[in-house]
């Protein structure tokens, strides 16, 4: 109704007495939150006259402008009267000469936003079993079922609206963006991707009114609660995950389905033996086990998620995962760790993949509010759930990259090991166990996650004599307690009174995110000749380049690494002066031997000179008691 007054009143503010005399007031809709309005007059002669502000009936209000001796008028109006703000709405802006009004004009308050009323996001189907007003689930694969996400919401003014999609991991990040004019009522947005990542993406709106008030729908960053919600789309594929990190050959495991394929093939591989390399974040590329494939009709389950059951081959230890396919080209993968039925049964070595930290690190956004579930999306966040699905397409984030590596390495040099998740250190009753089973505990990623009782039987197995090998960096820095499936973030585990250096030889130092990348510089290649055997490598000697220097995340010796640590190789000030990657190794008296690469993309290197034969040596040395 305020804005059909403004039309309604046109006549009125021309219809002054006949005096020459013209009142003009720009933007005649205004917000003093934003700007001024300037009221404008001139008079054929000077007179002692005024601007004053009335009620749309006539009934003064207050001097915009007192009176006084002038012929023209030039006010800049901040929507006050006599210092209180003039409360929203239609008013008369009058040119006064004595009691007699000159002139007149509308001019309008309007502090209020655009809001967007009843603001909903659908598929244009009945929907996907969570989906709910600000949350829906498409598939763009052009077969005509939730193709396109459509945002509806109802105006009651006209405003300029835009809409961007947005990716999200600490703040949106736009990936597409529309801005249209709208009058009042209903309106719908149409968003119709290609082709995409699955995750979510959240929708920001921004509504901008004629008096330039905004508002923007969808959060800036995790913490959603304090702004107003923006719509969220899902893009599905073939969202799949088993609902535990591990297993033993022969168990009955589930995997959880979401997806609106009509029919899957299952087949199920092992990751590390193939003799190819992967160059994407999404995909895996393992060998094919001797076990048929299997068809699954999905008609029934295209509204909703799923469960499956799955028998664990009888497999040897190690990686493996599910690749589930549609017959329109969608893939979607479930891994999960194959743990020895007994401990070192098979083999001496031991390697603990970083299951805690790859989840730590997942986005994947199952409450569906536009963010991941990891606290590395921001502070709200102090829980991961470790059976959630991981966000590109199901492969661990940067796996390819940190871990795969030293996965190829492993099995093209014809070694052997058995594997454990994080999880796994659950059943480990003691570090003695451990000991007994195994002379070598590998941790060949970024095992920045621990819980007591992992830091426990890890540390006492190295008391007992047992060897380590860390081929990242950052490790053993947070303290976590798991509960069931959830992790959650406690605190610095040195700020508890246990600084990882003590286990490692040396403890995380800083961080660039990688902007600044170095070479290790050999030293004190005399102490150890054996870890350069075969290298060509010696003091002053350095490595890195061929894969673009190493940092990231990077470790240094500390008041509490053992005695008798020695740096092996370092970067000097990466990062600064005296800010300095190093990479160690030392020996206690009880036989206990420990490596630590100092660089957090250290295993990622694994295939290349010199790095294949360092780890040869390494593995010859530690691997034995």
């Amino acid at each position: 109704m305020r804005r059909l007054a403004l039309t309604g009143l046109a006549a009125l503010a021309l219809a002054g007495p006949a005096h020459a005399a013209r009142l003009t007031v720009v933007p005649q809709v205004f917000s003093p939150h934003r700007t001024h309005a300037l009221l404008s007059a001139n008079l054929t002669v000077a007179r002692r006259a005024g601007i004053r502000l009335a009620t749309l009936r006539g009934r003064p209000l207050g001097w915009i402008e007192r009176p006084a001796r002038r012929r023209t008028f030039a006010v800049g109006w901040d929507g006050r009267l006599n210092g209180a703000r003039v409360h929203d709405g239609a008013y008369l802006a009058e040119l006064v000469y004595r009691s007699t009004v000159l002139a007149r004009a509308v001019v309008r308050i309007d502090t209020t936003p655009p809001h967007l009323f009843e603001l909903a996001a659908t598929d244009g189907t009945t929907g996907f079993e969570g989906d709910t007003p600000l949350l829906t689930t498409i598939s763009p694969n052009g077969d005509g079922f939730r193709d396109a996400a459509n945002v509806s919401f109802t105006l009651r003014e006209p405003a300029t609206v835009r809409m961007q999609v947005t990716r999200t991991v600490k703040k949106p990040v736009v990936i597409w963006q529309n801005t249209l004019r709208f009058g009042r009522g209903r309106h719908t947005i149409t968003w119709a991707p290609q082709s995409l990542n699955p995750r979510t993406y959240l929708v920001r709106l921004r509504a901008v009114d004629a008096a330039g008030n905004s508002i923007t729908y969808g959060a800036p960053n995790a913490f959603v609660g304090r702004y107003p919600r923006g719509p969220v789309v899902r893009v599905q594929g073939i969202d799949a995950a088993f609902t535990r990190p591990s297993y033993a050959p022969g168990d009955l495991a589930s995997i959880r389905v979401a997806t609106d394929a009509s029919s899957l093939t299952l087949r199920v591989f092992q990751s590390g033996p193939e003799k190819v390399v992967t160059y994407a974040d999404n995909q895996f590329a393992g060998v094919e086990l001797d076990v048929p494939p299997v068809q699954a009709d999905w008609t029934h389950f295209r509204d909703a998620p799923h469960t499956i059951s799955f028998r664990v081959p009888n497999v040897a230890s190690g990686l493996y995962y599910v690749q589930l396919g549609s017959s329109d080209g969608r893939i979607g993968y479930a891994p999960f760790v194959v743990h020895p039925v007994t401990m070192g049964s098979t083999s001496r070595v031991l390697v603990v993949l970083p299951t805690n930290t790859w989840q730590a690190y997942n986005f994947q956004d199952v409450d569906g509010n536009g963010y991941g579930d990891t606290w590395y999306a921001g502070p709200p966040n102090r829980r991961v759930d470790l059976s959630k699905g991981y966000i590109a397409r199901g492969v661990p984030p940067r796996f390819y990259r940190y871990d795969l590596p030293f996965l190829h390495w492993l099995y093209w040099s014809g070694k052997s090991a058995e594997f454990i998740s994080d999880s796994d250190f659950d059943t480990i009753a003691s570090g003695e166990d451990l000991a007994r089973a195994y002379d070598l505990i590998v941790f060949e990623g970024h095992e920045e996650y621990v819980t007591p009782h992992e830091y426990d039987v890890v540390q006492r197995f190295r008391d007992l004599g047992g060897n380590l090998m860390f081929l990242s960096a950052n490790n053993f820095f947070w303290q976590v307690r798991k509960t069931g499936q959830v992790l959650e973030k406690i605190g610095e585990w040195r700020q508890d009174g246990r600084p990882e250096a003590a286990l490692i030889g040396v403890q995380y130092r800083a961080n660039d995110d990688g902007q600044h990348q170095g070479d290790f510089v050999v030293q004190n290649s005399a102490l150890l000749p054996w870890l350069w055997a075969g290298t060509g490598l010696a003091d002053g000697s350095t490595f890195g380049a061929f894969v673009g220097g190493y940092g990231i995340e990077i470790d240094a010796l500390a008041p509490s690494s053992p005695p008798g640590t020695i740096v092996v190789a370092q970067i000097p000030d990466l990062y600064g002066p005296g800010i300095t990657a190093q990479m160690s190794y030392y020996e206690l008296p009880n036989g206990a031997k420990v490596f630590a690469a100092g660089a957090l993309d250290f295993g990622g290197s694994a295939t290349f000179w010199p790095v294949k034969h360092m780890l040869d040596n390494l593995w010859a040395q530690l691997s034995v008691p």
